[in-house]
């Protein structure tokens, strides 16, 4: 299994990556190169053309043969063995122990003789080879397809094959497209177009359907074989009927297949006379067919990326299915059987997983390995939990107890329960959380590393389907009991730990409680002790009902972790913590202190001043499960760290001063240190340590009175956690979903946002209270949407699962159509589709009015939303927001039926059938019962790690943060390989990876690579995440920048018209990302629509971030500039002072982004003085006059794309001024000094009278690439580690682009931290003491910790003269012999800075700067449009002030 390729990733793309990762990561920490322990071999043999095969010594013999069925060149044969010096080879022995085998070594497959089992095991490979998949075949299994190929594929006349071309192959003709071959964007896509067509979402494949083998393959009718003919070894009987119309029975025996003599009339199960006996199945049917051979041959399933044709590790649901899901329904081949006759006892789930775990990690092809097999076993898991659902929904396993309202089941090696219930949890809801906070306890304790993995834990899953959670877990082991207990009863055998464990000693529990007390710290719970319901105290490190047990095979179990996370003391308002029964004269003191505390309104320690008044909190919940997250145990442990650092501080300064406590090296500063620890309610009085007992305000849990006062320490930290939720993280995610464009679209990405932050998705209703008390609430309008959609499609799920159970299997359909009627048209009855379902059953000859008398058909629109309402008001704390019915969110906050309708699809697992529904007719049902495709499990999952590739990944962002984009472009393609290696890319994580990969590449000038790799994360991201999926919005949006760049306009328009028709189907045009996309449409269109397109991301921009805001400011100027390029001077003056007003606004009148702008503005100015004469001249001449034009250039309208999508970001500083006087106060001081500062930089930087002189390259207004290459290319630097290790300061690299270097004031609140983009959720990562940021143009901005930054200007010019770097400057110019070495990384200007060098630097970002050419051919240079001065010269695409 090690390592092994599924079938499609052919051994040349092996080859191909093991050959990138070798070129690219020589130096490496991960060292990704070939070890020493692996070497080829070549196999013969079988049948099969020589072939090489890349082993490692490590591997097992039955490793080499799962590597070697996965080939190309061997699939689908099986049953096969190797031999080597003509012995064959144990499959359990390891290759570095066989004798002679030695790199080019012959190793040869043997076929091995069948049985009943492994034949039917090689028919299922044939099968899955058979079954190609289709275009449809993904929508039809609830998969995610991939839509990318329909945009990217052309059909060309001398095209043979039309189907299985890459990506690449595919995509590459349109580089030949003309720009408009698609005309102009259709209505529905236009900004302010009501519509929304769903048929548009899923294209038709430009793939044709796969080509039929045979037209049919089944059991024979002869079949199973009669006991005499079993005797003599046949095993099946299959019946074949080829294309050319032959019929053939085929018999399955121990050599192999061949055809026997039967017909339909006659069994005769003697060979053919000119039979052969063939070992793989395919053979014989290459001899039978000619047309089958001949298909076999063409149909090569490595023509397309693998990434395109391997199955998901994990199901990705679909919420839309197949248009004519009854025509392609024919299946040629589930008449063999096999399925039915899988093996009624499933596998070992948790030996398989525990065997994976147990696998050894010392190497780092020993943890690619085990990260593997991790990931394969727990997929397998998955899909046998949501089929086994599906089994045990459907009746076909009875349940193995006799409690018929908790029934459990044994499916396919599964323990499926619905867990247990109860009035203590809360009912059915309590039940459900259970089942939730039990696996997210499986998953805190599979986290753990290094020894820590001697906790073991089930495989665990759960699954909704039908309206029913049902849990999943492997079978346990057997108990494994210990000396001691060998006379106990069999129930407490193997039991180590937990409450009802009993008092024993054994080395066995000794190594468990030791295992235990590291998680304990890893997982910050605290050591306690309760009392046992025998009245012992018994110690614990983990909930109350987490058990430790013993199994069979050695291992060491944790069982029952649902409270392993502390409680929110915001859902706990009646718990009380017990203590241990005291003397009744200490509980009289007790009961008059209480009735004392109760009468003077004192508030309990841990709540804010006035925090029930203002939060409503703390409340009851509708169940007793409120657990804190451990994102939230994360940020409240850093809240209190700062706390605790500032009262060390504080007490340092009462008792002399801090500097004085920190160097004396006496008590004063230990005594700072112990009060500052009791002060924040650190759990040791010597450091600070935070722990929290999970056990707190758990019912029914006591403690003894001599920890009386940790338990109420433990009371006030885990107060001041839950408060801490109210006061800062929602305050803090309201604030991010204010400045960033790329905040929430879905309900997905609301939820993962808020998790993020630790934000429990209960606490929606106190989001929308904050919005709404917000003085920015129209601002933050969609994140209101949001929100209010999530409530209401979360109460309507609960609801939909308690009417979905009571309904029958054969009612389904019309239930959930009349349940999404009732819920998207208001006041919605059943007498319609009663009628409608009446005639329908009459046509088919089926009784009438069934549905009449079914209870479901009773539900109005009103009752349903009244229970929704209802809902919302027990559990979010929200009713009048919600209104009377579904039109009243359309009016009040713009929320789209649509997406109500997807969100509600995805949450529940239906499947609609694709197509176009008018959600706004209230005359007629809107989705009928034949809409309603299928119901598929929704399985929750444990997620694997992929540790190396994950590390690596976020080396290379640290990397990105500092600017050092070549170290990050050799991590990051260290991290694909591996993200290749571990899950065939198909994995999240992995998506984020090649995106970011993509922009290094492209900041590096590598265009045609970025293309490459961003074609590939947006077919990730289509199938892992979801077709429609926002982070798939994103990806098409930067697929667009990499085309464009490489000359397909054309692709381009087409990805960014995707984003949209998706941005627009998820959420609505209302949005900011919107105006980003409009912000790209109006760059690349040509036609008319463009200024429709930027006028409405101008009204988006203005909306969401008001007139004074950069994104804004760079609206207004593209809109100016496409005023331009139309004549139209007068409007572009209008548009460019908007723009100039922001900046100045911003930044100042002499920040470089205002000044361009004015001269942009005077430019302007100029041309309409110029065009207004010259028109006045033509009327008086009574001649024709042509208007001329500015029209921006490529490179212009590409460096605008790569602001707008944030691949380069843009930043400001708002104390510029300040900024100013430290630079004069240093240079005075410095001239005080005498000193004088010799930069050894390649390029020189020198201030004259203190004013700045600016040559740098502005955005837009660079030298147009030679050789077709990128513009990009001069827009990305890195500093290598040898000049990082020159600087003395704690930052790791200063890097620029076009010679800019920024590094802002550490302590400036108002500084924005913007960094050239990775992930938008991990770009708030802290890289170091010190950051560097690529910024505008490729500044970068540095933070250096501890230092007081100060603002100094490196002006300098650069250009390049037959093949040499020329550095000029206003006082000094260095020149080096180096300067043609070191001077250029990527093909850009390098530099070096000197420690002394590290000051505050003003960064040049100018964002609107237009490079522009005159369409009428006037050749007045004086008339550009990028604001130089009038008349001055361009040199190498640069403007000399």
């Amino acid at each position: 299994m090690k390592d092994k390729m599924k079938r499609g990733g052919g051994g040349g793309r092996n080859q191909a990556k093991t050959d990138t990762i070798t070129l690219t990561c020589g130096k490496g920490d991960i060292g990704v190169k070939e070890d020493e322990d692996t070497f080829s071999v070549k196999i013969q043999g079988a049948g099969v053309e020589p072939f090489e095969l890349q082993v490692h010594a490590f591997w097992l013999v039955q490793d080499a043969v799962m590597a070697l069925l996965s080939r190309e060149e061997v699939c689908p044969r099986s049953n096969l063995s190797l031999a080597h010096a003509g012995a064959i080879l144990d499959p359990l022995t390891e290759l570095q122990s066989l004798k002679g085998l030695k790199p080019g070594s012959i190793l040869r497959l043997v076929e091995e003789p069948y049985s009943a089992r492994s034949a039917r095991v090689h028919l299922g490979r044939v099968v899955e080879l058979l079954r190609a998949s289709g275009p449809q075949d993904a929508l039809k299994e609830g998969r995610s397809p991939s839509v990318l190929e329909t945009l990217t594929h052309t059909h060309t006349p001398e095209s043979g094959l039309t189907n299985g071309k890459s990506l690449k192959r595919s995509s590459s003709n349109t580089k030949t497209e003309p720009a408009n071959q698609d005309g102009a964007p259709p209505e529905y896509l236009l900004p302010g177009s009501p519509e929304r067509p769903l048929m548009a979402l899923l294209p038709h494949s430009s793939q044709p359907e796969a080509s039929s083998y045979l037209r049919d393959m089944s059991l024979s009718c002869w079949n199973p074989p009669p006991g005499h003919r079993k005797l003599q070894g046949d095993f099946l009987y299959i019946t074949v009927v080829t294309m050319e119309g032959r019929r053939c029975d085929i018999t399955s025996c121990p050599k192999g297949f061949y055809i026997n003599r039967s017909t339909e009339e006659v069994f005769d199960p003697r060979p053919a006379q000119s039979s052969p006996v063939c070992h793989c199945f395919t053979e014989l049917l290459c001899h039978i067919s000619p047309t089958f051979k001949q298909t076999l041959t063409v149909k090569n399933r490595s023509q397309q990326s693998p990434s395109e044709v391997m199955p998901t590790p994990y199901r990705t649901l679909s919420w839309l299915g197949p248009s004519c899901a009854t025509r392609t329904h024919k299946n040629s081949f589930s008449r063999l059987g096999l399925d039915e006759q899988a093996a009624t006892q499933g596998p070992d789930w948790n030996e398989e997983l525990q065997a994976a775990r147990d696998l050894p990690q010392g190497s780092l092809e020993e943890r690619l390995h085990r990260d593997r097999a991790l990931l394969q076993v727990n997929s397998a898991f998955v899909w046998a939990v949501a089929q086994g659902a599906e089994t045990v929904m459907d009746g076909f396993v009875e349940p193995v107890n006799g409690n018929p309202e908790d029934p459990a089941f044994l499916c396919s090696g599964l323990f499926m329960s619905q867990g247990a219930g109860g009035a203590v949890l809360g009912g059915e809801r309590g039940r459900r959380a259970a089942q939730r906070l039990e696996l997210r306890g499986v998953q805190a304790y599979s986290d753990l590393e290094g020894a820590l993995q001697g906790l073991h834990t089930l495989p665990t899953a759960i699954v909704d389907y039908r309206g029913v959670r049902l849990s999943a877990q492997g079978l346990a082991p057997g108990l494994e009991s210990s000396e001691q207990d060998q006379g106990a009863s069999t129930a407490s055998r193997g039991l180590l730990y937990g409450v009802n464990a009993g008092p024993q000693e054994s080395a066995h529990r000794r190594q468990l409680l030791q295992l235990l007390a590291q998680s304990a710290k890893a997982l910050a719970l605290q050591r306690h002790a309760v009392m046992a319901p025998n009245g012992h105290q018994v110690p614990l490190f983990t909930s109350v009902d987490a058990q430790g047990l013993l199994g069979a095979d050695g291992r060491f179990y944790l069982l029952d972790l649902f409270r392993s996370c502390p409680a929110d003391a915001n859902y706990c308002p009646d718990v009380q913590t017990e203590s241990e029964k005291v003397p009744e004269e200490v509980e009289e003191k007790n009961s008059h202190k209480e009735e004392d505390e109760k009468t003077s309104c004192v508030r309990p320690e841990g709540w804010p001043e006035n925090y029930h008044s203002e939060s409503g909190l703390p409340r009851r919940f509708p169940h007793g499960l409120c657990r804190l997250r451990p994102e939230l145990m994360q940020a409240f442990i850093q809240h209190k760290h700062s706390q605790f650092t500032q009262r060390v501080r504080e007490r340092m300064e009462e008792d002399g001063g801090f500097a004085e406590c920190a160097t004396a090296g006496d008590a004063r500063s230990l005594n700072s240190v112990r009060g500052a620890c009791k002060d924040v309610g650190s759990v040791s009085d010597i450091i600070f340590e935070m722990r929290f007992n999970p056990n707190i305000f758990s019912p029914g849990v006591s403690f003894p009175s001599c920890d009386n006062e940790a338990t109420k320490l433990q009371e006030r930290l885990l107060r001041e956690a839950a408060a801490l939720i109210i006061t800062h993280q929602i305050p803090a995610f309201v604030e991010y979903c204010l400045q960033g464009s790329e905040v929430p679209m879905d309900g997905a990405t609301l939820k993962q946002a808020l998790h993020q932050r630790g934000i429990n998705m209960r606490y929606l209703g106190h989001v929308i209270k904050v919005i709404s008390q917000s003085e920015h609430r129209e601002r933050l309008r969609h994140i209101t949407r949001l929100v209010i959609g999530e409530i209401v499609v979360r109460s309507t799920r609960r609801i939909f699962s308690s009417f979905v159970q009571g309904v029958e299997v054969s009612s389904l359909s019309a239930a959930v159509s009349h349940f999404l009627c009732c819920l998207l048209v208001p006041h919605f009855s059943s007498a319609p589709v009663g009628e409608e379902t009446k005639k329908k059953s009459r046509r088919r000859g089926r009784g009438a009015g069934a549905s009449e008398s079914m209870p479901w058909s009773t539900l109005t629109g009103a009752e349903l939303w009244g229970l929704v309402c209802q809902d919302a008001a027990e559990t979010y704390d929200v009713s009048d927001s919600l209104g009377s019915g579904p039109n009243h969110l359309v009016e009040h906050y713009g929320l789209q039926k649509l997406s109500l309708l997807r969100e509600f699809c995805l949450k529940t697992g239906v499947q609609l059938r694709l197509r176009d529904y008018s959600l706004d007719n209230h005359s007629k049902a809107p989705i009928s019962p034949d809409d309603i495709l299928n119901i598929f499990p929704v399985v929750k999952h444990i997620h694997m790690p992929v540790s190396d590739a994950s590390k690596a990944y976020r080396a290379a962002q640290i990397f990105v943060q500092k600017g050092m984009l070549d170290q990050a472009h050799e991590r990051l393609k260290e991290a694909a390989y591996l993200f290749g290696r571990v899950c065939d890319d198909l994995h999240p994580e992995a998506c984020h990876c090649h995106s970011l990969l993509a922009k290094v590449a492209f900041l590096q000038g590598q265009a045609a690579e970025a293309r490459s790799v961003q074609l590939k994360a947006v077919v990730i991201s289509e199938r892992v995440l979801g077709f429609d999926h926002p982070n798939t919005i994103q990806q098409y949006a930067l697929l667009a920048v990499y085309a464009y760049a490489g000359g397909e306009s054309a692709l381009a328009q087409k990805t960014l018209l995707r984003a949209r028709l998706l941005m627009l189907a998820v959420h609505g045009e209302d949005h900011p990302f919107t105006a980003t996309v409009d912000s790209c449409l109006g760059l690349v269109l040509t036609g008319e629509q463009a200024e429709q397109f930027l006028r409405s991301a101008l009204r988006l921009n203005t909306s969401f971030f008001g007139s004074k805001d950069l994104r804004t400011a760079l609206n207004q100027h593209l809109l100016s500039q496409w005023m331009c390029s139309k004549g139209d001077y007068r409007s572009a003056m209008n548009h460019e002072k908007e723009a100039l007003a922001a900046f100045t606004f911003m930044f100042g009148e002499d920040h470089p982004q205002a000044r361009c702008s004015s001269e942009f503005l005077r430019t302007i100015t100029q041309q309409a003085v110029r065009v207004e004469r010259s028109l006045r001249q033509a009327a008086a001449d009574c001649t024709e006059q042509t208007v001329e034009c500015l029209t921006p250039s490529t490179e212009t309208v590409l460096e605008q794309l790569v602001l707008v999508t944030g691949i380069r970001k843009q930043t400001h500083s708002d104390r510029l001024q300040e900024f100013k006087q430290r630079l004069l106060e240093q240079r005075a001081k410095e001239e005080r000094e005498g000193a004088t500062k010799v930069a050894e930089e390649p390029v020189a930087s020198a201030t004259q009278n203190g004013e700045e002189t600016s040559s740098d390259k502005e955005t837009g207004c660079e030298k147009e690439p030679e050789e077709g290459g990128s513009p990009a290319e001069e827009k990305a630097d890195s500093v290598q580690d040898d000049q990082c290790q020159q600087t003395s300061v704690e930052s790791a690299a200063v890097a620029q682009v076009n010679g800019h270097v920024e590094e802002p004031d550490e302590q400036n609140p108002n500084e924005e931290k913007i960094v050239t983009e990775g992930d938008s959720e991990h770009s708030d990562r802290p890289a170091s003491d010190a950051e560097s940021k690529v910024i505008v143009n490729g500044e970068v901005e540095v933070k250096a910790t501890g230092e007081e930054t100060e603002t100094h200007t490196v002006n300098e010019e650069s250009r390049t003269e037959n093949g040499e770097v020329k550095s000029e400057g206003t006082d000094t110019q260095t020149k080096s012999d180096s300067d043609e070495v070191n001077g250029f990384i990527n093909g850009v200007l390098e530099i070096t800075a000197d420690p002394s060098e590290l000051k505050s630097r003003e960064a040049s970002a100018d964002v609107v700067v237009s490079k522009a050419v005159i369409a009428n051919g006037t050749g007045e240079r004086d008339a550009e449009v990028n604001g130089v001065a009038e008349g001055g010269a361009i040199t190498n695409g640069r403007a000399e002030e």
